[in-house]
This record gives structure tokens, sequence and C-alpha cells, in this order.
């Protein structure tokens, strides 16, 4: 039973972690105390379920423990019993609901995150941390930091979300906008992690992919009609629509290339195609709508062999002038090779390879090795995929690389 008490409080503690937070800060407005109160609430799950057995709901158990510990923590910082049970019932936003047809404490939260009162670093790890449950050793891998500078990140942006006395609702509509472009970001890097986890011993993370498509959702009623807001959950939906082919029935990663296509997700496919339908009239190309035109073209050809690498070469030069960043640039260098021939990628790895993000990426790497073994080049090649397998901090792409590694170990036929 201890086994399946930690189980649930894991489970609770990433499907449902966001949820139960918010409606703790909607309580009490305090991020550093319902933090600790629902990891106090975590602690007696653990002792107590074991013996009494799991309750039907987990989650509430958890948040009425955690709402329990809040209160006697106002109590006891000296509060009267009426000041307690005003902030225990909770911070009044009807509206902003009614404003903005939204009652989603996590929405708020969100944009909580991504006050402007925060460095953009800190509100990316406070909402990966928050809302998702990802641990502190995950998001420090993810912005390739020590564990111990993102914890004083962390701590930091707690603070400064109590010193700033920042409210627990939406912004008003006017600043809405401003804020909108870094929840987009954080939205979406949810959604990365994800779709492609950082580290650890598997690729998908499913949770963290529906949690950042169920934001999107809800920023798309939002803001309906935001051609961005539509191009990011168009993009995730298209990306989405690849995962039950993402992976071999043993566990191994398959590129676009060697995925059967016919297991994509129509339905998914179709709503990401038919919301940037919607967003392409507006003439206001942002480069969350051309990364979703790319997407779409992957998904519209029957093939890999049918792919229009032209046309997604033309979308990565426009997306460069959007976010010229050295990922980006590393896959338009793919899809020009892909269309002009590998020796034209390879000319440009090289030029990459001064990029020291990109030096250390196994990403690079393998885009090289691929390209080499394209054009036969083994000794190339081998040497590349075991680089890259080196760099690769997934176990199941580091897995993918040294099985193209020992592929091209094989003699010749």
């Amino acid at each position: 039973m201890a086994g399946d008490a930690l189980s649930a409080v894991e489970h609770v503690f990433r499907q449902e972690r966001g949820r139960v937070l918010a409606g703790l800060m909607r309580r009490f407005g305090d991020l550093g105390l319902v933090e600790d109160v629902l990891q106090e609430a975590c602690r007696k799950a653990l002792e107590l379920w074991p013996r009494t057995g799991i309750p039907s709901n987990p989650a509430a158990w958890l948040s009425s423990v955690a709402r329990n510990a809040g209160l006697d923590h106002v109590r006891r910082a000296g509060k009267s019993v009426g000041e307690a049970e005003a902030v225990f019932s909770g911070l009044p936003a009807p509206v902003i609901e009614e404003a903005h047809a939204i009652e989603d404490d996590r929405l708020r939260l969100l944009f909580i995150c991504c006050h402007p009162a925060l460095v953009p670093e800190a509100q990316v790890a406070l909402a990966l941390r928050t809302l998702c449950g990802l641990s502190t050793g995950e998001i420090a891998r993810a912005f390739g930091l020590a564990e111990a500078a993102l914890s004083q990140r962390l701590l930091r942006a707690r603070r400064k979300i109590a010193e700033a006395c920042i409210p627990f609702e939406l912004p008003p509509e006017q600043e809405l906008q401003p804020r909108l472009a870094q929840v987009l970001h954080v939205i979406y890097l949810v959604f990365s992690e994800g779709y492609c986890a950082s580290g650890g011993d598997t690729l998908l993370r499913a949770d963290l992919c529906a949690e950042a498509l169920r934001l999107g959702r809800l920023l798309d009623c939002l803001q309906p009609g935001q051609p961005e807001v539509q191009g990011l959950l168009a993009l995730m939906l298209l990306q989405a629509s690849r995962g039950p082919a993402r992976l071999s029935p043993e566990g191994f990663l398959l590129t676009l290339e060697e995925q059967e296509r016919r297991l994509w997700d129509g339905g998914l496919i179709a709503e990401g195609l038919a919301l940037l339908e919607l967003a392409l009239p507006a003439r206001a190309p942002g480069p969350y709508q051309l990364q979703a035109a790319i997407a779409a073209l992957h998904a519209k050809a029957p093939t890999a062999s049918q792919t229009d690498w032209r046309q997604i070469s033309a979308l990565y030069g426009a997306l460069l002038r959007h976010k010229p960043e050295p990922l980006i640039l590393l896959n338009a260098v793919i899809a020009c090779a892909m269309e002009h021939g590998a020796a034209h990628g390879l000319a440009w790895l090289d030029r990459l390879e001064t990029v020291p993000s990109l030096a250390l990426s196994h990403y690079l790497h393998a885009a090289r090795a691929d390209l080499l073994r394209r054009q036969g080049d083994r000794p190339g090649a081998l040497a590349a995929y075991a680089r890259a397998a080196m760099l690769a901090a997934n176990a199941v792409e580091r897995q993918y690389l040294l099985r193209r590694h020992g592929e091209m170990r094989l003699p010749l036929v």
C-alpha cells in the first residue's frame, strides 16, 4: 500500500498540482505559503494513506488538508478569526470572470507567473514549477543551470510576487496584450518539455502536453481572434498529432522520416489546420503562425519524400527574421539540406559549430551525423553519432543515436 500511496501522491502532484495550487492562491494570495501547505499536505498523505487507503478523490483531499493548514498559518500569524475566514473564503474576482468568461484559476496563476515585475527567466521557471509540477532539477536541466541557482531564482520570484502584492486576477484588458507574448512563450515551453523531455528516461510527458493545450484553448477563449494565440494552439495541435507514431512498439524513437503517418491523429490535424486558416487571413504572421505553417506542411505531406522542403525553407527564412535563435537556425539549415543536398547542409553546419550553445547541443551533431550518413561517409557519421549520444540528456534520444551508430557499424552487404 505504501507504494500505491506514493504513486497516488506523485500522480496528483504532477497532474493536479496547478489546479490545487491555483485554488489555494485564490484563498491565500501568497505563493510561498500555498506551496508550503501543499507540500505539507503531501507529506500527510504519505503518512496516512498507507493505513487508511487512498481517498476516492486524492486531489480534493490534498486541497482540503492544505487549506486547513493555510488557515492555521493565518491564525498563528495573529489575525482575527474574521480576518482569517475572509482570507480563507478567497479573493473576489467576479468582475474579471464576467468580463472574460474565464473561470479557471490556473490561467490567473499563469498571468501571475508572467507578471512584468518578474524577470523573464524567472517567469518561465516559476510557471514550469507551479503550474506543471516540474521538479527544480528538471527545470535546471532545461535552462542549463545548477539546481541551487535555479532554487534561488524561484525563491526571488516568490518574494517579488509577495512584495509587489500582485493580485490573483487576470490583467485588465489594456494590459493583456503587452503580457501576451511571454504567456505564449511559457505555454509553448511547457508543451515542448512534454513533447520532448529535456532529460530522464521518457521522451513524452503527456500530462505537460495536455496542460499546455488546455491553457492554449483557454487563452484562445480569453483573446478570440488573436492570430498568434491561434497560431500557437495550431502548432501544438499539429505537433501533438504525431504522438502515437513517435515511438516504435519497442519504445524506440522514430524520426519524421520513419514514422507511420497513418498513426497520426487526424482529428488534431484537422483542428490545427482549421485554426491556422483562421489566423492567416489577418496577415500579421508571427513566429507561432510561421511554425504552425511549417508543421502543417509536414502534416499534409502523404510521405516524407513528398514534403515541400522548398516552402519549408522559405518559412524558416521568415521565422528567423522574427526569432534569430540558434536552434531555429539549425532547423533552417536542415530544411535547406533536404532541399539542396547534404553537402550544402554540412557546409552550413561547419559555420554553426562556432555558436557555443549549438556546439554543445546533441541536435547539431545528430544533424551532422544524418547528413554524413546520407552522403555515405560512414566514419564521419559514426563519430558524429557518438558525439551526439554523449551529449544527449534524454535516455530515449540517446538510445536512438546509439542505435543509429550501431547500424552504421554493420558491414555493407
